[in-house]
């Protein structure tokens, strides 16, 4: 009798031959597979070696090929070069996170590298301008400093709007109804054109009847007239003429 005879005689089902050798034939071709390919995500060691060789020759390539044998830069030198370099006030966060150093240890150098230049008499210092600290040249050299430099037309303030900056300044945050009623003029046109040349901001709306716009002065107006605060304005009795 035969097995499927004998499987239709029990009751039972004939295994399923066919798919059983199908099964094995994949496994086995699994099980070969593996045995004969590498991970494709492993890299070779020598190409991970490679790689690493043509990495570092890369940094080393960037790094300053003129300087001095021996020459190693320090701290405060390093604090130098970036203010004399730059054209405008760092902050000292932003300043210590370039140099690399913390704000205790910036302040310090700063105080140092003053000293330095007062001892050689040297016509620039370290001044805190904005909220920041910038290299600047001493007031007393401002005689010749002028034949160098010409302020240009566009950059020169008139007399009515040096008027509107002055009260801004000192009464800010001010609305417009203020300024004119101080001025005595309207002002719309003099705090839009304070505001194109970066000296005057809207800094909010007052809590009034159609809650008009304040005016308040920018970090570009410290710079100009040389303040570290706004509190650094000259008092009101400073600028009464003597009798």
């Amino acid at each position: 009798m035969t097995e499927e005879n004998l499987a239709a005689s029990t009751g039972e089902s004939a295994p399923e031959t066919g798919a059983a050798d199908e099964q094995n034939g994949i496994i086995e071709q699994m099980n070969n597979s593996e045995s004969t390919t590498e991970p494709a995500d492993e890299q070779p060691a020598q190409d991970v070696e490679a790689q690493a060789e043509t990495e570092t020759s890369g940094d080393q390539q960037s790094q300053p090929t003129d300087l001095p044998p021996g020459f190693e830069p320090t701290v405060e030198s390093v604090v130098e070069a970036v203010l004399f370099a730059s054209d405008e006030s760092l902050t000292p966060a932003r300043l210590s996170e370039i140099v690399g150093t913390n704000v205790r240890q910036l302040r310090k150098h700063i105080d140092d590298l003053n000293e330095k230049y007062k001892a050689n008499n040297n016509a620039f210092r370290i001044e805190q301008i904005a909220g920041g600290y910038q290299m600047l040249t001493l007031s007393e050299y401002n005689h010749w400093l002028k034949k160098l430099v010409r302020a240009r037309d566009d950059g020169k303030l008139s007399q009515p709007a040096l008027e509107t900056l002055a009260i801004i300044a000192y009464k800010q945050p001010i609305i417009r109804a203020d300024i004119e009623a101080i001025r005595g003029v309207a002002a719309g046109e003099m705090i839009r054109n304070l505001m194109y040349k970066g000296l005057v901001k809207i800094t909010g709306r007052a809590e009034i009847v159609g809650r008009p716009m304040l005016y308040g002065t920018t970090k570009k107006f410290l710079e100009v007239f040389g303040l570290n605060t706004i509190k650094d304005l000259p008092k009101a009795e400073e600028l009464k003429k003597p009798e």
